[in-house]
């Protein structure tokens, strides 16, 4: 499999392509700057590239920018994109007095990629800690993964179990992104308060 990294030179997506990388996946990060991106790759032994060369002729592309950009930047590469999947990890969340609050009242940032895409576009991975996606062995959590085609969410599935010691679960359709980014916001106000790195993790599977 080939995968994109969008924003692959930022902690969360350097986390992914390294993990990955060592799976066995075919990884280019990309950056607006393709000389900090072949930088960036040389380290981890994958290659970079532009935003707008490393999302041509993959299987998949991760759009792993910061939250406050992802709806940009799918809007600017649209037309690189064409029919290909695309998995968002944004989540749209609001820091006041010391608490962390979802950052919308409806629809949630995957939504909106999908409005701006020809291809699908998936859900998943908010809640995994950029800090310990660059440390060694598996995380301790499930991930969870929306979206409405079952080819390219089998596929992000899969690409997920290779981070995680738990499992990766098929989250439902898109619409279910707003209840993925929402629990992020609780996930990471827990992890403010207790000074812990809590993750997610559903009960009830048996072994």
């Amino acid at each position: 499999m080939k995968v994109a990294v969008v924003g692959g030179t930022g902690a969360f997506g350097r986390g992914l392509a390294a993990r990955w990388r060592e799976a066995g996946v075919e990884i280019t990060i990309g950056s607006r700057d393709a000389a900090r991106a072949r930088e960036r790759a040389a380290v981890l032994g994958v290659s970079g590239a532009t935003n707008r060369e490393a999302v041509r002729d993959v299987d998949l592309v991760v759009l792993a920018v910061q939250s406050s950009a992802a709806i940009d930047t799918a809007r600017e590469l649209a037309p690189s994109l064409g029919a290909t999947p695309v998995l968002c990890v944004a989540s749209d969340l609001r820091f006041e007095h010391g608490a962390v609050f979802p950052g919308r009242s409806a629809g949630s940032i995957a939504e909106d990629v999908a409005a701006l895409v020809a291809g699908p576009v998936l859900s998943g991975f908010q809640a995994l800690p950029a800090a310990q996606l660059a440390q060694a062995g598996l995380l301790d959590e499930d991930v969870l993964v929306c979206g409405d085609d079952a080819d390219s969410k089998q596929n992000v599935l899969d690409l997920g179990q290779h981070l995680v010691s738990g499992r990766a679960i098929d989250a439902g359709p898109l619409a279910n992104s707003r209840a993925l980014e929402g629990i992020t916001a609780v996930i990471v106000h827990v992890n403010r308060k207790y000074q812990v790195v809590a993750g997610l993790k559903l009960t009830g599977f048996g072994d």
